[in-house]
């Protein structure tokens, strides 16, 4: 096995979070914005794909180095051991972004890469015409900040928020690693009810549910990196068998789902049927204000409109009034809500016990957590 340096792409906010859940697989990390880096080898990267629910992307690093010419781009880039993961027939397109660094150019610096690498792989494959690219694919991305240059292979693919399950979403669709977040920042655990009042299509509901059996979130869907040769088809197999013993499928769960549009319930059931989780969770067409709990010490997890759209404000204002007012009947409850809506504390009646920032997508927003009763200890 290869020992690689890797990094797991986080949103913004949510580093931390990535971060444990890189620990938790065994790994010591670094953290910096935006990412979170670590080594490990082969099998790594496929837990990583696995099991990462609030990462983005898991990414290869292939190089670093001052960069402030083209020239030094690319004989720094043509000196990697590109042919360590390449193999001849690769496919290798290449992306790339650069910020406040004298190479600017961004499509300049992407077609350098590429020149750099084929004259590398023909070079140690002793090819003299062109490559063929017919092989498995390898998505290079090349990016430039402050004059430095970090070079990297996706070991993804499509995005770890695309678990596999989702066949009908809304207009503002939360990511499903956003949504796993927002649930793991919760003192949420698989024995106490778990509500979304504001469940679109399902998307908190599920991640919770797949949180609650331990159900590895990258278990029915397939990476890129699948395709290299690198990377054994056995481990796969074996991770993923992992992954499946893993799984407690006997978990009992209280998980509800509610919604004012009952066409968005309807959508959410079917994505909860695709993801297998269909007998878990119990969806129902149903207004915050009517809000109502028969057991205590549950949990609230809601991602409500923002009232950013024009003529939405005072609707959304109304509604929040209304959560607030149906939401303190249940003061055992701990409630936990995102939104972007500067005055919430106000309308929702009270302030938070505490709040935190993260982006949903490019919008800047608050996850307001209103802590309830905790419940009387056990006699030892």
């Amino acid at each position: 096995m290869t020992m690689y340096k890797l990094i797991a792409t986080a949103a913004m906010g949510l580093e931390a979070i990535v971060a444990k859940e890189v620990q938790q697989l065994g790994y010591k990390t670094t953290v910096e914005n935006g990412k979170i880096m670590y080594e490990g080898d082969e099998e790594a990267i496929v837990r990583s794909n696995m099991w990462l629910r609030t990462a983005d992307r898991v990414k290869i690093v292939m190089g670093e180095f001052n960069v402030y010419s083209f020239d030094q781009l690319f004989e720094q880039t043509k000196a990697l051991p590109w042919d360590s993961l390449l193999p001849v027939d690769a496919a290798f397109p290449v992306s790339g972004k650069s910020i406040k660094s004298q190479l600017y150019s961004v499509p300049d610096c992407q077609a350098i890469v590429k020149k750099a690498i084929v004259e590398k792989l023909k070079y140690s494959y002793k090819r003299n015409s062109f490559l063929d690219e017919s092989g498995p694919t390898y998505k290079i991305e090349v990016a430039i900040r402050n004059d430095v240059a970090t070079l990297t292979i996706d070991t993804s693919g499509a995005g770890l928020h695309k678990r596999g399950y989702r066949v009908g979403q809304g207009e503002a669709p939360l990511k499903e690693t956003m949504a796993a977040a927002l649930v793991q920042l919760t003192n949420w655990r698989p024995d106490r009810p778990f509500h979304d009042p504001f469940c679109g299509s399902g998307t908190i509901a599920i991640e919770a549910a797949l949180i609650g059996q331990n159900i590895a979130p990258g278990f029915n869907r397939d990476f890129i990196s699948e395709e290299w040769p690198i990377i054994k088809k056995d481990l796969w197999e074996k991770v993923r068998q992992e992954a499946e013993s893993a799984a407690n499928y006997d978990q009992p769960l209280e998980i509800y789902a509610t919604d004012i549009d009952h066409k968005m319930v309807e959508i959410a059931k079917e994505n909860a049927i695709e993801a297998g989780l269909g007998e878990l969770i119990q969806f129902k067409q149903m207004q915050v204000k009517d809000f109502t709990a028969a057991h205590d010490y549950g949990v609230i997890v809601g991602n409500p409109p923002y009232g950013e759209r024009i003529g939405e404000e005072e609707a959304v204002e109304t509604m929040y009034r209304e959560m607030g007012e149906a939401f303190e009947q249940f003061p055992t409850w701990s409630k936990y809500i995102i939104t972007s809506h500067p005055s919430f504390e106000n309308l929702y009646g009270k302030p938070a016990t505490k709040k935190r920032k993260l982006f949903n997508g490019f919008i800047r927003t608050d996850y307001y957590q209103y802590w309830g009763t905790r419940p009387p200890r056990k006699d030892s």
